[in-house]
């Protein structure tokens, strides 16, 4: 399994995910840089967390508009997995590739703390090593983390199995305590806590190798 990691101007989490990456593939991962406009040949395309573009205007909402997402458009739509994490998600639904925005958190304070997720659909390549209902340990560190959906969206949602995580102690607000989603299809992912930060034991949990094996494992197969 062959992945690339999308780092646009302000993604700090990029090396971590890498880290994780290699960890769980035995492969070093291409890191490609925003401005491009082609990807080489890989399973997985995961967008890092970090403050892309300062943040300004929205969260995620300039980095949607960079050159190289009209490529993981593309290969989103051919099938290819796509996975973002905190600021990843908050492109990927600035993207439309998955469903609701990221609003500021209902406290309107930045939240950095360990928080537990509850897997709620193991039918996915990224989950398929969990039980359902498990519980994962793992971080959040964001200041728009606020999930939000339209009723009507919500219900064809969870109707077809696109809640991915929800918050055992829910840090910012979400809706439902929606901590992750998938589109329709299941072949993206984007979620707000840090599994690449919950893969060593000197993060206080390895809950997180559970999500980086999952698609090792089903990519490898």
């Amino acid at each position: 399994m062959q992945a690339a990691i999308i780092v646009f101007p302000g993604s700090n989490r990029e090396r971590d995910a890498a880290m994780a990456l290699e960890r769980a593939t035995g492969k070093k991962p291409h890191l490609v840089w925003h401005s491009a406009t082609e990807l080489p040949k890989v399973d997985l395309i995961l967008l890092p967390g970090g403050f892309s573009y300062g943040d300004y205007l929205r969260t995620g909402a300039m980095a949607a508009h960079s050159p190289i997402m009209r490529e993981v458009k593309d290969r989103a739509a051919k099938g290819t997995r796509v996975w973002g994490i905190c600021n990843g998600f908050q492109i990927l639904c600035e993207a439309q590739l998955l469903p609701g925005i990221l609003l500021r958190n209902a406290h309107l304070k930045f939240v950095c703390r360990r928080v537990t997720l509850k897997v709620e659909n193991t039918d996915s390549d990224f989950t398929r090593l969990c039980q359902p209902q498990q519980e994962l340990r793992t971080i959040v560190a964001h200041g728009d983390g606020n999930y939000f959906v339209e009723a009507e969206t919500l219900k064809a949602m969870e109707g077809k199995g696109q809640i991915a995580f929800r918050y055992q102690d829910n840090p910012n607000g979400s809706l439902k305590d929606i901590a992750g989603v998938f589109n329709e299809k299941r072949n993206v992912l984007g979620m707000m806590p840090h599994p690449e930060n919950a893969v060593e034991p000197l993060h206080g949990s390895t809950d997180g190798t559970m999500l980086f094996d999952s698609i090792a494992k089903s990519l490898a197969a």
